[in-house]
């Protein structure tokens, strides 16, 4: 299932980017390949600097070791001209986050990924605009229902102004 050999690469994704409108703002060639899992990560909320302001206003995701648990995404696959873009919007060139790669499982067996780690973790909640646009792609990629719930139990900051949802929606179908 690597792709690879034809210039592109698998990229597996958990928070925003699981939304398909969002992920090619930036990066057009992605394509869905296929949901999966990330077995002893957990999924957290969180700034890399303890005061940063964001363009959503709050947390945002990341994963981290957690034996026993799981983490549902999906994977794309990107080509490799877009790699800086995804680079880029993880704020790896910032020091945000550092790229990984990982096992996921899926119903074909195991693909290696690239994801993304944030350095730095302080825990802070999302705005409501990021944990919807989560939510959404969880459903629009149709994660399993207990953890699209699990998401959809995740409390906010309760931030009301623009975001980047505002940019989303005019995509969106």
């Amino acid at each position: 299932m690597s792709d690879t050999a034809n210039g592109r690469f698998m990229y597996f994704a958990f928070g925003s980017n699981l939304l398909k409108e969002r992920l090619q703002l930036a990066n057009p060639s992605a394509r869905f390949c296929s949901t999966g899992r990330l077995k002893d990560y957990e999924l957290n909320f969180g700034l890399w600097e303890k005061h940063v302001d964001n363009t959503w206003h709050g947390g945002v995701a990341t994963i981290e070791s957690c034996p026993g648990a799981e983490v549902w995404g999906v994977i794309w696959t990107l080509s490799k001209d877009n790699l800086c873009s995804l680079d880029k919007q993880e704020g790896v060139n910032l020091g945000m986050y550092s790229p990984l790669e990982v096992l996921v499982e899926t119903d074909k067996g195991l693909v290696l990924c690239r994801t993304y780690q944030m350095n730095n973790f302080h825990a802070c909640p999302p705005s409501p605009q990021y944990k919807q646009v989560v939510c959404l792609g969880a459903e629009q990629n149709g994660l399993p229902v207990d953890y699209l719930k699990r998401l959809e139990a995740i409390q906010t900051n309760n931030y009301c102004g623009p975001s980047i949802l505002d940019q989303i929606k005019p995509v969106m179908k």
